[in-house]
């Protein structure tokens, strides 16, 4: 009976909501003063990077990173942890792009408990926005959101729920990451990605624009707000409010594809973690159904330890990894 237990467990692997997003910059102390000051983000864990790590990104042995995760308060999920590399050559990923331009991580979601105040503050702290502070409806939510542009590709989107009152985590100024977005050339090849290849759960999946011309949060010019239709999906591996991917196609613009300068050395969003209980059985179910490992190796991930980790990519180039519980 135990045996029959233990064959269950690891026949069917367990992926969690995403623990960290991993963004590269080129100074941390600039990059977190926003989440410090603003949303009372603080400092879990911080060090070198190991030289396994450079192994599993395939970096050149001159590689050196330091590191910084930082998490919201009271949660240890939804953490960002902030890289600097030195000794390799780096450009940004998402260099002088638009929101309908594609390839890559387009921003880490947060919540917010007052967006107009936090929209003031990161302006005073360097920060741009894609637009104003806009208010839509969606579903049942009345929201206010804006997009905030940080160095390098570092966007944050801010949500703040007017109505009804959001409870399932701490919010605050900055509350954790609960989503993440791409920016993507087919919605259906993306979505069925995370969907039917890796079962990920259907949190919702809309095709919207407004019937009359409103501000857009994404930039997109007044008088074509009706016709650039914003086809989204967001997905994640468990029902709920958090560990989140969202992929979403601007019909009517065409930008430029910035897949190709998708690689871990380069500036800006890499990836989100997700933690698996059976991480060897996913790896094969995924390989058994052609999917590539780019990157795999056994790495430090901090409140698990040392860890076996690989990574996937999505049709765009989005790095997504995956580790050990």
């Amino acid at each position: 009976m135990i045996a029959a237990l233990a064959l269950a467990a690891v026949s069917a692997p367990a992926v969690g909501p995403w623990t960290e997003a991993v963004v590269n910059v080129e100074d941390i102390a600039a990059a977190t003063r926003l989440f410090r000051q603003a949303g009372g983000w603080t400092t879990r864990q911080r060090g070198a990077v190991s030289s396994a790590e450079v192994g599993y990104w395939k970096l050149s042995p001159t590689a050196r990173g330091t590191y910084e995760r930082l998490c919201a308060p009271g949660v240890a999920t939804g953490c960002i942890r902030f890289v600097r590399w030195t000794g390799i050559a780096q450009r940004p990923i998402r260099r002088a792009a638009r929101a309908w331009d594609t390839g890559g991580i387009y921003s880490i979601m947060v919540r917010s408990n007052n967006v107009p105040a936090l929209y003031e503050q990161a302006l005073k702290l360097g920060w741009w926005a894609e637009s104003e502070p806009i208010r839509f409806t969606f579903g049942a939510s009345d929201l206010r959101n804006v997009v905030l542009v940080g160095s390098h590709g570092l966007n944050l989107a801010v949500y703040e729920r007017i109505s009804p009152a959001f409870t399932a985590f701490p919010v605050g100024r900055i509350s954790q990451a609960f989503n993440s977005m791409r920016m993507v050339r087919s919605k259906p090849a993306s979505r069925d990605f995370y969907g039917t290849t890796l079962g990920f759960w259907m949190a919702f999946d809309s095709l919207k624009a407004p019937q009359q011309r409103a501000r857009s949060n994404f930039g997109i010019p007044y008088n074509y707000t009706t016709t650039a239709w914003r086809n989204a999906a967001a997905l994640a591996p468990v029902e709920g409010e958090t560990g989140r991917v969202e992929v979403m196609q601007i019909d009517g613009f065409e930008g430029s594809d910035l897949s190709e300068h998708v690689r871990p050395e380069n500036l800006g969003i890499i990836s989100v973690r997700f933690p698996v209980h059976g991480l060897a059985v996913l790896r094969r179910k995924l390989e058994a159904n052609g999917v590539i490992i780019f990157y795999a190796g056994r790495i430090q991930v901090e409140g698990t330890g040392i860890t076996d980790i690989f990574a996937v990519r999505e049709p765009d180039g989005a790095i997504t990894e995956f580790y050990e519980k």
